[in-house]
């Protein structure tokens, strides 16, 4: 069956396109009034960043992470985020969220404290992968920040597309489904950072020690780098990336290559790491030198998930009952947004999303894939140029962004008009009829917006601190529309005793839970 075809299917059952489950985690770093990157500890009235459900710290003791449960409903989804978001800003003690993806002032790598866990084995090793991160790649690109999203069809939607399975044949056809989708993101997915890339610039303290870069930067202010028409640096070479994964080649033509390819890599020796040392005077500084420490160190734009049961790996998880959702990893921060995030983007993403899921994804070898990555690469450093020509896989046409941009909309129209059918209204649509006029004109997207303003302040600091200020202002305004203010504060309670009862509950050393933890690489 062709797209059309698939969208007629499922378009007959309403449920199939209107019972999406999304999820949010968005990533902030904790700035101090001047901003400047917070030295002060996770405030205690946030609770135990182990065992929070909604507020958690990613690499930095200053980056916060906040994580909504799975929504079925946009409204509520933005809602819980909003909450999480407000209830957070009565706990900073006069500090701020900085509103961008790349890190504000950092005035020393050692400046950035790694995320602490308390004394168990389990919080201790999370502060230990940190800590390998650190001597591996640096500090500075840890606390660059996103937004990540989580999707997952509904039950309906499977059984509008395949009909009746066994329970093992559903899984492996709801597999290949997410794997085709993955496939396809690679294509297309640059369309992502074109529109919503929020980082065109970046602070000269981010790649000082990396003049050669700066060649090709302009220079706003005394302290700013720029690049014309670029929209997603977080996404680049100079943002998070990991030159050491580039032996890796995990390829997404099944869940079982994928599996495979992921274990090869937890598995693979580097000579470069092996040269940090362990554990040396007694004290770690990494879990162990393979290329991957562990499996969420691989870097991705996007990831096939599946909840984990207690104690479970990704890959364990994945491998026992396949694909259950995946994970958009290249949204920026929207940096006009007080939550990071707007309804219209996420409109989109269920729209692209959908489409990729329907539309043909033949298999691809690893060639094609670099030559896909190769578009994205020069969409986050040059996706406003006019000038700009993508390919389609490794020999076919060149098309401009524009030209590309339009095939693909005229497609996601089609998409838009079945969910607005199905959800009774026009919202997709009128997503679609916006963000075409952003393809027609660049100047429209976020990065040329927050560009502008940029230049017109002469540096992303002023830009910054006024957008944290608006927010705070915004935030401390916003009443609360999903949860409530005692919810959180029991929550909080509650995660305290949680960390105690893990860390009451050991009885294992350090180095024995870590021997047991990774016994399946020691074996072979």
């Amino acid at each position: 069956m062709d797209f059309s075809q698939r969208l007629q299917q499922l378009a007959a059952n309403p449920d199939a396109l209107t019972h999406i489950g999304r999820g949010l985690e968005r990533e902030a770093l904790r700035i101090t009034p001047e901003g400047r990157l917070s030295s002060a500890y996770h405030p205690a009235g946030l609770g135990s960043a182990l065992t929070n459900q909604w507020v958690t710290t990613d690499y930095a003791e200053s980056l916060l992470e906040f994580i909504t449960p799975v929504s079925r409903n946009i409204d509520d989804l933005l809602d819980q985020l909003g909450d999480i978001h407000q209830f957070t800003y009565r706990q900073l003690d006069n500090e701020q969220l900085w509103p961008m993806s790349m890190p504000c002032f950092v005035g020393n790598e050692d400046d950035i404290m790694l995320a602490q866990y308390g004394s168990s084995n389990s919080g201790q090793m999370k502060t230990l992968y940190r800590q390998g991160l650190k001597n591996r790649y640096g500090s500075m690109m840890q606390v660059i920040s996103g937004v990540h999203f989580n999707f997952s069809f509904p039950e309906a939607f499977w059984q509008q597309l395949f009909g009746d399975q066994t329970p093992e044949a559903r899984q492996a056809s709801v597999s290949d489904a997410y794997f085709g989708l993955i496939r396809n993101y690679y294509r297309f997915g640059w369309l992502i950072p074109y529109l919503f890339g929020a980082s065109p610039a970046l602070c000269g303290s981010f790649i000082k020690d990396n003049t050669a870069t700066q060649q090709n930067f302009k220079k706003s202010g005394c302290g700013t780098y720029y690049l014309p028409n670029a929209t997603a640096l977080r996404l680049s070479d100079l943002g998070y990336t990991n030159n050491a994964q580039s032996v890796l080649k995990i390829g997404f033509n099944s869940i079982e290559q994928y599996l495979e390819g992921l274990q090869k890599a937890i598995r693979t020796p580097s000579a470069e790491f092996a040269e940090i040392g362990v554990k040396v005077d007694g004290a770690y500084r990494q879990l162990n030198s393979n290329v991957l420490q562990i499996e969420n160190e691989l870097y991705a734009p996007i990831r096939p998930k599946r909840v984990a049961k207690n104690g479970e790996k990704p890959s364990e998880a994945l491998e026992r009952g396949g694909v259950e959702y995946i994970e958009v990893r290249s949204l920026d921060v929207n940096p006009f947004s007080p939550i990071g995030v707007t309804e219209q983007q996420i409109r989109f993403l269920d729209l692209f999303l959908t489409w990729a899921t329907l539309s043909p994804s033949a298999e691809m070898d690893d060639a094609e894939l670099e030559c896909w990555r190769d578009n994205w690469n020069r969409v986050v450093v040059d996706g406003r140029n006019p000038d700009l020509m993508l390919k389609i896989g490794c020999n076919g046409e060149r098309l401009s962004v524009q030209a590309w941009g339009q095939r693909v909309f005229a497609e996601l129209v089609e998409v838009a008009k079945a969910m607005d059918a199905a959800a009774g209204n026009e919202s997709y649509q009128q997503t679609c009829q916006e963000l075409l006029t952003w393809i027609e004109n660049p100047e429209l997207t976020l990065s040329a917006q927050l560009l502008k303003q940029i230049e017109q302040q002469e540096g992303i600091g002023k830009v910054g601190a006024e957008l944290a200020a608006q927010h705070a202002h915004t935030l401390a305004q916003r009443q609360y529309r999903f949860y409530q203010q005692a919810e959180f504060e029991q929550e909080a309670k509650a995660s305290v005793e949680r960390q105690q009862a893990i860390e009451n509950s050991d009885t294992l050393s350090l180095d024995a839970f870590l021997d047991d933890y990774f016994a399946d690489l020691k074996g072979e």
